[in-house]
């Protein structure tokens, strides 16, 4: 999921989890003694002392976990009910950078951090560089990788290293309003061209209705880089068994290829320009004035929690292609399971971080009614339950039938260590453009210049 931070509506169970990337406020660097723990990153980390504790008189160990999971609970329940020697004791901690600012805080102190830990995909590579994170792959964890799409298995290991479990993700899709393309005679476009012609076709016929909406601010940060990836952008080459080194190029031919694309739209005006954490960014997807949400996995579920009374209207579709007939696909949001290095129990909490979801039916039929969970474990993923359920609020169309081929088609791609640092640049670089501050000719350029400066000042080895 996942590629996330707490979404703007802060009521909504669903919308807490989902957005990645949203309200994220000043960004957090890597870590403030980045260049001084390169050299510790690369030799072997200590087990510290943990929380996880057993019983006197050999009862159950107790597995600390902190997570914020929507209905997380049931999860919680489902899993106590059904292991006896081992039990979970769920905090929540806090939502997206919350949770990690006092996990970081626990790390450096050496003591307060949980044993297993809820982490997004993309925060992975900061948290392990400090060794804040256990190899499970001592504990069995190697067995799990059969289970999982490999995209999402490559982002959590390193040969036969682990250091997290997959839970959910964000295949990317087109949702779209059916009234709207029917009204407008819209084709439903199957490339990036088509796409364009689309929205100028409705833009022309209704001035104040566009085909979507360009986020403008931090929330839409992972939004952009899934479309990038998509694109066939590989920003970053890293491996945490060739630290110091790692590849930057966020300006490769498949990351301008969007932002040409998009800021073309934009000087157009073909697509609003609202920022994704604004009420008008709400109304637009409530009241027609989009005619197509670009989203995540978890995005039905999303879209059904702010936009109720479009009910029945909405489609998916395939994300648009930039050949006609690829199957290219990214990814926007996603979560694991990692165990910190302060355990005292690696061996079960590595049994949690694997059994939590993993490829339990009962669980994932939790996460999957009630969280709206995409899960990355293909016995779910490809399972009937799964591809065959169909949403009332899209028409009673099977969604995931469209979905779950972009998951399993995803390509490798891996994230850097100053993950936060390279998406307030983008941001900040994109909101130039938005100004007409900068062209938009020269947005991956100016992010390539900058993410690969800070990277060399931490003590990285970069190459472009």
């Amino acid at each position: 999921m996942s590629t996330s931070r707490q979404h703007p509506i802060g009521g909504s169970r669903r919308v807490a989890r989902r957005q990645p990337r949203l309200l994220r406020g000043a960004f957090v660097a890597a870590s403030a003694a980045l260049a001084g723990v390169l050299v510790a990153a690369c030799g072997s980390g200590g087990s510290g002392g943990g929380s996880g504790s057993g019983a006197a008189g050999g009862g159950p160990v107790h597995i600390k976990v902190w997570a914020w999971y929507p209905d997380f609970k049931q999860v919680v329940d489902q899993f106590n009910k059904t292991h006896k020697d081992v039990q979970v004791d769920w905090v929540q901690a806090g939502v997206g950078q919350d949770e990690y600012t006092k996990l970081k805080t626990a790390l450096k102190a050496g003591q307060g951090a949980p044993d297993v830990v809820m982490l997004e995909f993309q925060e992975l590579p900061t948290i392990q560089l400090t060794k804040g994170l256990l190899d499970i792959g001592k504990y069995g964890a190697n067995d799990d990788k059969k289970n999982y799409v490999p995209w999402a298995w490559n982002q959590v290991s390193d040969g036969d290293h682990v250091y997290a479990i997959p839970v959910d993700g964000g295949p990317m899709a087109m949702l779209y309003r059916e009234d709207i393309f029917k009204k407008y005679k819209l084709k439903v476009p199957t490339t990036w061209d088509e796409y364009k012609q689309e929205a100028a076709k409705l833009h022309a016929a209704d001035p104040k209705a566009y085909m979507t909406d360009f986020g403008s601010d931090e929330s839409a940060a992972g939004w952009l880089q899934g479309l990038m990836w998509q694109a066939g952008s590989r920003p970053y080459t890293y491996s945490a068994s060739k630290l110091p080194n790692i590849g930057v190029k966020t300006n490769d031919d498949g990351a301008k290829k969007v932002y040409d694309y998009w800021g073309d739209l934009v000087k157009n005006k073909l697509v609003d320009t609202a920022s994704y954490a604004t009420t008008d960014f709400y109304n637009g997807l409530s009241s027609g004035k989009y005619a197509t949400y670009l989203a995540a996995g978890w995005g039905p579920g999303y879209l059904q929690s702010v936009a109720k009374k479009t009910g029945g209207l909405w489609r998916a579709a395939p994300l648009p292609q930039w050949t006609a007939g690829g199957n290219a696909q990214g990814d926007w949001g996603g979560s694991t399971f990692a165990v910190t290095s302060q355990t005292k129990n690696p061996k079960q909490a590595t049994e949690v971080a694997r059994e939590l979801f993993g490829t339990s039916e009962a669980a994932w039929k939790i996460g999957i009614d009630q969280a709206y969970l995409f899960p990355l474990a293909t016995p779910i993923l490809n399972g009937s339950y799964f591809q065959d359920k169909k949403y009332e609020f899209f028409g009673g169309q099977q969604v995931n039938k469209i979905f779950g081929p972009a998951a399993n088609n995803i390509g490798t791609f891996d994230w850097s260590p100053f993950q936060d640092y390279a998406y307030n640049t983008q941001t900040s670089e994109v909101g130039k453009a938005l100004q007409g501050q900068t062209p938009w000719s020269s947005v991956a350029d100016n992010i390539q210049q900058q993410v690969a400066g800070y990277a060399s000042k931490q003590g990285f080895k970069v190459s472009q």
